[in-house]
């Protein structure tokens, strides 16, 4: 893999920054360069990915919060370690109540898709466990952005703006009035510029702090929280939040082209990405910018993304384990299916046997890949009064259908859609990398490993790089900078596709390389967003 500098036939707004000491790359200046501070204050990578998270939660708020679900990947030690930090459903939710309340489906916002949020349990479980530095210490820099303010970044305060806008037609309820308070304090969203200032999510990170958590699971912010749900008919209680564990798991990968690619296994959708590569990995590319690539590409992923939606779920749930489905001989089978003409995809059968992304490398080899969301832009829209805590809506990816894999189910966890990822080689590390955005995630997993992988192209230019992304069926979406002969030359296969408006939903991602024989770090930020990388 190649991390110099190259020429690339699109246009970029930034180079491959370099760096030994460390590096912190996220959607964010003032977040990156909070985790750098505490770096250069004494902590390692793992000090710097909390402080970075929780800073986001306060200048990235409309992608996520402090009421939110965190995964993570660590390199540490010579060892790549698995953190799930998403919650699960209400034990006193079902089916068959929320059919009652009148929903044929999981209503997007408001208090019933509320699930248990993990993103605080993160952070003090990644402290406890490889952090230098005291939780106090690292969540200092965020509690300071709150109580201070900070002026709003460009992409951020656009996407406020428009979800405000939404927001006003549409939340109607009692239960949204806090957050119209918070984050719309002058009756309109913060100007671009403008400063913000956060006092209850000062308070709460403090809380957070001073008790190492144990406020928000046991105390008085889970009080608050459980009386606010309660308050409006929701499902969330103090039992929930009391017996809600970090997990740690161990990452799944595949080995594509000579490199280990690693995910966290279900309930999350890298898989979905495994089982892609994993189907392209005996194909020979070359050329990027070709139709065949492509095609190839597309359906991979499709095929990829329909067993994913069909089986991925809650893992104790799964009627199929991750091995099972990324055999040799079910890839095999479903590479078999791929021709030169765009298919309909459908699942096959193996044999039994709103987010915000962020890496972080220190001096020492430790490097995090770490994501955190509380789904949807500003979640459920339910701000827990005197708290700033904006709580997740991740229950809204749960089937009211009984019969699928991924059905409502008190105590469950549901398909999650943020995914971490990380590349090793001949089991040392390469680093991390990760996009944000819904289903684009997996789908971007796999443009970005292949740019790097096939291509050769440095972290920024594969950043760069013009994506698609797979809608449905045989509708395919494209950047309006994607090449429009290859759009043609798709079209000639059979796919159906459309251009679109603007680059938001395509994701958002940072990348950072270390050269095993240097040490020197290479790290690329995400063009499409207010990305920044600090790095000494």
């Amino acid at each position: 893999m190649n991390t110099d500098h190259q020429f690339y036939p699109y246009p970029s707004k930034r180079m491959a920054v370099h760096g030994r000491k460390g590096m912190v790359a996220t959607t964010q200046p003032l977040a990156a360069q909070a985790g750098l501070r505490i770096m250069q204050n004494g902590g390692n990578a793992i000090d710097a990915a909390i402080a970075t998270s929780a800073c986001l939660t306060i200048v990235e708020p409309n992608s996520t919060s402090i009421g939110g679900d965190s995964f993570a990947l660590v390199w540490t030690k010579g060892k790549l370690h698995g953190l799930n930090a998403s919650g699960p459903a209400p034990q006193s939710i079902s089916i068959e109540k929320v059919k009652s309340m009148g929903y044929d489906s999981m209503p997007g916002q408001g208090v019933v898709p509320i699930t248990v949020p993990g993103t605080p349990a993160s952070w003090v479980a990644l402290s406890e466990r490889y952090g230098r530095l005291p939780l106090s210490t690292v969540l200092q820099p965020a509690i300071d952005y709150a109580l201070e303010g900070f002026p709003v970044s460009v992409e951020i305060g656009r996407y406020w703006n428009i979800r405000f806008h939404e927001f006003k037609n549409k939340f109607k309820g009692e239960e949204f009035a806090e957050w119209f308070k918070v984050y719309a304090p002058n009756g309109r969203a913060p100007y671009i510029g403008e400063v913000w200032r956060a006092p209850d999510h000062a308070k709460s990170l403090q809380l957070i702090a001073e008790t190492n958590g144990e406020a928000f699971y046991r105390g008085e912010l889970a009080e608050k929280i459980v009386h606010c749900v309660n308050e409006y008919n929701g499902f969330l209680s103090m039992e929930d939040l009391a017996r809600y564990q970090v997990e740690w798991v161990q990452p799944i990968n595949v080995n594509y082209k000579g490199f280990d690619i690693w995910e966290i296994p279900p309930n999350g959708q890298g898989l979905v990405a495994l089982l892609a590569l994993q189907i392209l990995k005996d194909f020979d590319f070359h050329s990027k910018d070709s139709v065949d690539t492509y095609h190839k590409q597309i359906e991979a992923v499709k095929l990829a993304f329909v067993d994913g939606l069909k089986y991925i779920t809650d893992s104790r749930s799964m009627s199929v384990t991750e091995k099972e489905l990324l055999s040799e001989q079910y890839a095999k089978g479903r590479r078999g299916l791929i021709q030169d003409e765009a298919i309909l995809p459908e699942a096959g059968e193996p044999i039994p046997g709103g987010t915000a992304y962020l890496a972080t490398a220190d001096e020492e080899g430790n490097m995090v890949s770490f994501i955190q969301s509380h789904a949807g832009d500003f979640g459920s829209g339910v701000v827990v009064p005197d708290t700033g805590i904006c709580l997740l809506n991740r229950g809204s990816g749960f089937s009211l259908n009984p019969e699928v894999a991924n059905r409502l189910e008190g105590g469950k966890k549901t398909f999650h859609t943020i995914i971490p990822g990380f590349i090793t080689k001949d089991n040392m590390p390469v680093g991390p990398f990760g996009i944000m955005c819904g289903m684009i995630q997996p789908q971007a997993h796999v443009q970005i490993v292949m740019n790097m992988v096939n291509f050769m192209l440095n972290p920024q230019a594969a950043l760069d790089a013009p994506r698609w992304r797979w809608i449905k069926e045989k509708l395919i979406e494209v950047e309006p900078q994607f090449p429009d002969h290859i759009a043609q030359a798709l079209i000639r296969k059979g796919h159906a596709v459309q251009r679109a408006i603007d680059s938001g939903m395509f994701g958002r991602g940072q990348i950072i390389c270390r050269d095993e024989k240097t040490g020197i770090l290479t790290g690329g930020t995400e063009p499409r967003a207010d990305g920044s990388i600090a790095v000494w």
